[in-house]
C-alpha cells in the first residue's frame, strides 16, 4: 500500500530533504523563517518540538488536501545544556568538548499540518562519544564546517564515523528527522489518500 501523500518540506536542511525523499512521496521544499528563542522557563526538551510547530504556524504558503507540510527542529541537550548552532569555530570547540567522552541526548521535534488537522511531537535519541582529541575536534571544524547543526556536529560525518559509539535512538533522529515516526503518522493523518 502506498501513501498518496505530496509532501513540503519547511526546512533548509539538505539532510532532511534527502531523508524524506526515502519514503518514495514528492517532496516540494521551502522554508520558514522564524525567532528560534525559546519563551522563558521552558523545559529544555520542549524546545525542538515548540520550535518545530511555530515553523509549522509561520508557513503561509497554500496548501492542497493531498498535501502535508512537514517542519522540524533538532535540539542537543548535555548536562542540562541546549546546545544550539555555533556562532563560530570557537563555540563549536566548546560544545564538542563538552560531548566528547560523554552521552547527550538528541531531541528532534517534528509537525506535520494538513488542511484539516496539525499534529506535534518529539523523539529523542541518546548519542554516547569516544573521548576526542582537541587535535581531533580542531580537525572535525576545520574540514566539515558544522555551523548549521545543534551541538555543532552532523552524525552523517567524519565525526559520526570516528567518535559515535552507540545510539539508543534512531539514527535518523540525530540526523533531523525520526522517518519511522513521520511514515506512521503520515499513515494516521485523517483523510489520508491512500492507494
Amino acid at each position: 500500500m502506498k501513501l498518496n501523500w505530496r509532501l513540503i518540506l519547511a526546512s533548509a536542511s539538505p539532510r532532511r530533504r534527502q531523508l524524506l525523499l526515502g519514503l518514495d512521496l514528492p517532496v516540494e521544499v521551502t522554508s520558514t523563517d522564524v525567532d528560534e528563542t525559546p519563551p522563558a522557563g521552558m523545559p529544555i526538551d520542549q524546545v525542538a518540538e515548540h520550535l518545530a510547530l511555530k515553523k509549522a504556524n509561520a508557513y503561509n504558503g497554500p496548501l492542497a488536501e493531498d498535501q502535508v507540510l512537514i517542519t522540524a527542529d533538532t535540539t542537543v541537550i548535555v548536562d542540562d545544556n541546549l546546545l544550539n548552532k555555533p556562532a563560530d569555530s570557537a563555540e563549536a570547540h566548546a560544545m564538542l568538548t563538552m560531548l566528547a567522552g560523554r552521552t547527550h541526548k538528541v531531541v528532534t521535534g517534528v509537525c506535520l499540518r494538513t488542511t484539516a488537522q496539525t499534529i506535534a511531537y518529539s523523539d529523542i535519541a541518546e548519542v554516547t562519544f569516544a573521548t576526542l582529541t582537541p587535535e581531533e575536534i580542531s580537525y572535525y571544524i576545520e574540514h566539515h564546517k558544522p555551523f548549521d547543526k545543534a551541538g555543532a556536529y552532523g552524525v552523517q560525518d567524519w565525526i559520526g564515523y570516528a567518535a559515535v559509539e552507540r545510539i539508543n535512538g534512531s539514527f535518523y533522529t540525530v540526523m533531523g528527522l525520526p522517518l519511522h515516526r513521520v511514515y506512521r503518522t503520515l499513515n494516521e493523518l485523517v483523510g489520508a489518500p491512500v492507494k
